[in-house]
């Protein structure tokens, strides 16, 4: 393990998540709110750690895979660590272990809260509890590599630790200038929906807020009913619509960009996303219609009950494209719904959104291929001579990557498996207990029961906020940074 190195890396990614809090400052002197001062003072611990860290010079310029790993496990856990001290040193979430929760929460774009008013917090805050989602929906270390030169030889380690998805491919020879084109893609999609929220009627900050919320597949917004808090239908069209874009695989609009229209518009993981999503969507569509008399629609203040097909089509779509992408943002109480909307719900909980794409989850390739592998494995029963191959778009693939998505979902089960265990201590129901863990491996944020879209994460004690944290981190990480971290054989030289 090249120690310096890895120290060094880290420390360009602290002193990169000090900087990105110049933001909240600027918001809160424009505001004149009162977290000017908490936020300015830790703004200036995480510069100073960041730069501490940074001088440590490496004697050797040369990163492998388990560099990277700890590179990547590291860095997310310490810039969690220092952006949950704007709310420390504010006093409005006195406990550090709460701070750390939410702010994980951000930066792994999930979206779950310990706040239950969260409409109390100060205008600088809440804007860097949303701008944490953007900032991590397309990686902190993916915004390091564009933003920060020589961050290292082979920094394909680093992106492919922290990028979601079976595998991550470069779009252009330099990792730097991948990075670019990714964000700059990000930024471009995020400009745009922005604008479309201010054609909508909202102001200008609250429109960045949820931006940020939709963009990172996170959820956290500025009122207590998310974004039922509007009420409007040409709001919910365009946060649905835009939640599913960013759960496409970006790689795919670069394609676009480059008017590769087969490579684009041509990819199976695309097709088999969007047949998700939209069948599911009619699907719970159906199913909750004929409860529209019962007023469960909308969870805004004086919404009315009753309602049609497209009504209903209406909340299915906005809800289910918060799930499947992970964004976690709700017009609707679905823990009113029937139960196979609500079964419908947790199933794509586990599906998640696109490799590549700022949603979290198992994601839809891998899904895929467990598919394509089982129906290979039913074949060769049948057929025990038979020569048979998975291919993906016309490709056959690697058995090496079959391994790995096996191996993973192998993982992903055994600490769902673990954590609930450990979090049913606090004495709660299995409907909350188990989708709480779903919600945060899967980064999604809401869940069933007491962690439902109307409730919050803040009655577990602090040990299962810590196992729920992890899961967060681990789920956005891809399991095996954080559990390499624990291997003994990562840490011999």
């Amino acid at each position: 393990m090249n120690k310096r190195l890895t120290f060094h890396l880290i420390g360009n990614v602290v002193r990169m998540a000090g900087a990105l809090m110049a933001l909240p400052l600027i918001v809160s002197l424009i505001y004149g709110g009162s977290d000017a001062m908490p936020i300015l003072i830790s703004m200036a611990i995480t510069l100073a750690a960041g730069f501490a860290l940074a001088l440590i010079r490496p004697r050797r310029d040369f990163l492998r895979a388990r560099e990277g790993f700890a590179v990547v496990a590291f860095s997310w856990i310490l810039v969690s660590f220092f952006g949950g001290l704007p709310f420390y040193f504010s006093g409005y979430i006195p406990s550090l272990v709460d701070c750390f929760f939410e702010t994980v929460s951000g930066f792994t774009t999930t979206g779950a809260t310990i706040i239950k008013d969260v409409e109390a917090l100060p205008k600088g805050l809440l804007f860097w509890r949303s701008f944490t989602h953007w900032a991590g929906g397309m990686g902190v270390l993916v915004l390091s590599l564009a933003l920060i030169p020589k961050m290292g030889a082979r920094s394909i380690h680093l992106m492919r630790a922290e990028s979601p998805g079976p595998s991550t491919d470069k779009l252009v020879p330099r990792v730097a200038n991948n990075a670019k084109i990714l964000y700059a893609i990000y930024g471009g999609l995020s400009v745009l929906m922005v604008i479309a929220l201010l054609c909508c009627g909202l102001n200008l900050y609250d429109a960045l807020v949820h931006m940020f919320g939709a963009a990172g597949t996170g959820g956290f917004g500025t009122y207590g009913n998310s974004i039922a808090h509007w009420n409007s239908a040409a709001v919910d069209v365009v946060v649905g619509i835009f939640m599913a874009l960013f759960g496409v695989n970006f790689s795919l609009y670069y394609f676009i960009l480059k008017r590769n229209w087969r490579a684009a518009l041509g990819n199976s993981e695309l097709r088999l996303y969007w047949c998700i999503l939209l069948g599911a969507t009619v699907l719970i569509a159906i199913n909750i219609m004929p409860r529209a008399a019962q007023g469960f629609y909308s969870i805004a203040d004086g919404a009315k009950p009753g309602g049609n097909f497209f009504t209903a089509l209406r909340y299915a779509f906005f809800q289910v494209s918060s799930i499947m992408t992970t964004t976690g943002y709700a017009t609707a109480d679905f823990n009113r719904w029937p139960q196979f909307s609500r079964v419908l719900l947790v199933a794509i909980m586990f599906i998640g959104a696109s490799a590549g794409s700022t949603g979290g989850g198992i994601k839809v390739i891998r899904v895929q291929l467990l598919m394509k592998s089982m129906i290979r494995d039913i074949r060769r029963t049948v057929h025990p001579k038979s020569v048979n191959t998975v291919k993906l778009d016309g490709h056959t693939v690697d058995e090496g990557i079959l391994s790995g998505v096996q191996g993973f979902f192998f993982a992903y089960m055994f600490v769902l498996f673990v954590s609930t265990i450990i979090v049913s201590l606090d004495g709660f129901s299995f409907e909350t207990n188990f989708t709480a863990v779903v919600a945060t491996l899967s980064n999604i944020g809401p869940g069933l029961g007491m962690v439902g879209p109307t409730g919050n994460f803040a009655a577990f004690s602090d040990l299962s906020k810590i196992v729920l944290s992890m899961c967060m981190l681990i789920g956005r990480l891809e399991v095996f940074p954080i559990l390499m971290l624990v291997a003994p054989s990562a840490w011999r030289k």
